[in-house]
């Protein structure tokens, strides 16, 4: 068998005898190939999780359209006129919920007194779902009031808070959004509609079923509330997901490109141990040339020789990287076979192709050297 393997590849089996010949060397040279390796692989991983991450922190950010009056046009409030046009761009398909708000003295059972933002909801059971208690429908009386608030104050459904002097009964902790979600009710506390006073909003939040629905919706509102004057700012908040996305981009990219300098430095060590191998096998070389061996012989060989150094450590670098990226994401994520991601298995085999070009390359003149030896001068010493 081994007969016709050195008849089909010679060349890959003399290289192969002739790194075996000096194991430690061979050893000391491909090593420096699996770290680079692990550096490119376990950088590129680590960013892809740190990013599906954030994005997983993000909650629904990207499908949201905050819609605000226009302060610098004179605009302080939006009108119910202007709710109806917001509803009607948006379409029917998306949730709009017009939001009321202002500043009042709250007053808690453990005798805890502060002042904050107070909003008010038209149907909050369409927006917010409750991890305690029940949201009424329609929401008429009573208080909702987020999860930050609840465990500050040690709240729970049937408690009663004084707001403005006017004791009222929690009816619902509501369950969390989202960490960045404008519709986070986390420190919130909200009240039935009914308790303000005027017909005006401070804000409306538009949810749509998706990022390209709100990017859609975003335009319909500009266009319909903005056509004489700009009355309304339009916050599409799926550009913000676009930038923390383009962001974590860059700083992959940098940080890869780091690592890729551990490669040059593992190749400039392969084209050292190359020199090293020519000039130590000068003779051998001189005395294959003799038998008839062609220069594009020798230089398969030398070249082989590069290659296998890179595949082998390579693989070795893809393997010790897989590892670190099960722990990576275990510990970002929560799941480790996230690491099967198209993104890192992308940064996997991109960190063994480079390590593979980076030893051929490094191979290139110790190989061309040792194929440009005269016979006679080789077999001289």
């Amino acid at each position: 068998m081994l007969e016709s393997l050195y008849r089909r590849f010679p060349s890959v089996l003399m290289a192969q005898r002739n790194l075996t010949r000096t194991k430690i060397r061979s050893l000391l040279a491909s090593l420096g190939i699996v770290i680079g390796v692990i550096a490119i692989a376990s950088l590129g991983m680590f960013g892809v999780a740190l990013q599906y991450s954030i994005s997983d922190n993000l909650g629904g950010l990207g499908n949201q359209v905050t819609v605000s009056p226009n302060g610098e046009a004179g605009v302080q409030n939006l009108t119910e006129r202007d709710v109806r046009e917001i509803r009607r761009a948006a379409g029917p398909d998306a949730t709009v919920s017009p939001v009321k708000q202002r500043v009042e003295p709250i007053a808690f059972e453990r005798g805890t007194n502060t002042t904050q933002l107070v909003y008010g909801i038209q149907q909050p059971r369409q927006v917010y779902n409750a991890s305690d208690g029940r949201i009424p429908e329609p929401f008429q009386s009573g208080t909702l009031i987020g999860q930050s608030i609840a465990d500050e104050y040690d709240l729970q459904p049937g408690n009663t808070i004084t707001i403005n002097g006017t004791s009222v009964r929690v009816r619902a902790v509501l369950e969390s959004t989202g960490s960045f979600s404008q519709l986070n009710p986390d420190s919130r506390v909200i009240v039935p509609v009914g308790s303000f006073e005027g017909r005006s909003y401070a804000q409306v939040y538009v949810t749509a079923e998706s990022g390209t629905a709100a990017n859609e919706s975003a335009m319909a509102i500009r266009e319909a509330l903005n056509g004489r004057e700009q009355r309304v700012t339009v916050q599409e908040l799926g550009s913000i997901v676009d930038q923390v996305n383009q962001t974590f981009q860059v700083i992959n990219t940098v940080l890869v490109g780091i690592a890729a300098i551990s490669l040059f430095v593992a190749g400039i060590s392969i084209l050292n141990v190359m020199l090293m191998s020519t000039v130590e096998r000068r003779e051998e070389i001189g005395v294959l040339r003799a038998v008839g061996y062609q220069k594009r012989d020798v230089l398969k060989v030398m070249l082989m020789e590069a290659t296998l150094l890179g595949v082998f450590g390579g693989v070795v670098g893809v393997v010790v990287s897989t590892l670190v990226g099960l722990a990576i994401n275990h510990y970002t994520v929560g799941d480790a076979t996230a690491l099967f991601r198209v993104a890192n298995l992308w940064y996997l085999v991109a960190a063994f192709g480079f390590a593979v070009v980076v030893s051929v390359l490094s191979g290139l003149y110790p190989a061309w050297k040792a194929a440009s030896e005269e016979p006679v001068e080789a077999l001289r010493g």
